[in-house]
């Protein structure tokens, strides 16, 4: 593996391990405890925040199965996972950029936690 590849994944791991359940765990509690304004910029940030935290409520349950049911090489049903759970993630970033430019609860929880939970999707299908 060249030294490029070794960053890149050491940097996803990263994200995926460290940033994403930081950022979601803390963007819900700002998001309980802080003002809710109903701007369309916070509106995005909390749905952008949302499909994050959907995309990894499915990387869980897919942890999860694979341990029921260990999933044989290149699984049709792992491989729709995988799909739903990238879609999420990035529909989740897309719509949280829009939530960025006001200042609101999860102004930047929203885009870092979609960015963890897709490095999380790459990993997986990585590994695959």
């Amino acid at each position: 593996m060249s030294a490029l590849n070794m960053v890149t994944m050491v940097a996803l791991g990263i994200a995926s391990c460290v940033v994403a359940p930081i950022t979601l765990i803390w963007g819900w509690v700002r998001w309980v405890q802080r003002a809710k304004p109903r701007t369309i910029p916070s509106i995005l940030s909390l749905f952008g925040f949302i499909l994050a935290t959907a995309s990894a409520i499915l990387s869980l349950y897919a942890i999860a199965d694979a341990h029921v049911h260990p999933y044989g090489f290149y699984d049709p049903r792992l491989m729709k996972i995988m799909g739903w759970g990238m879609m999420l993630s990035l529909a989740g970033f897309l719509i949280a950029l829009g939530g960025i430019w006001r200042t609101n609860s999860l102004r930047w929880y929203a885009p870092l936690c979609a960015i963890g939970t897709f490095a999380f999707w790459i990993l997986a299908a990585a590994g695959e």
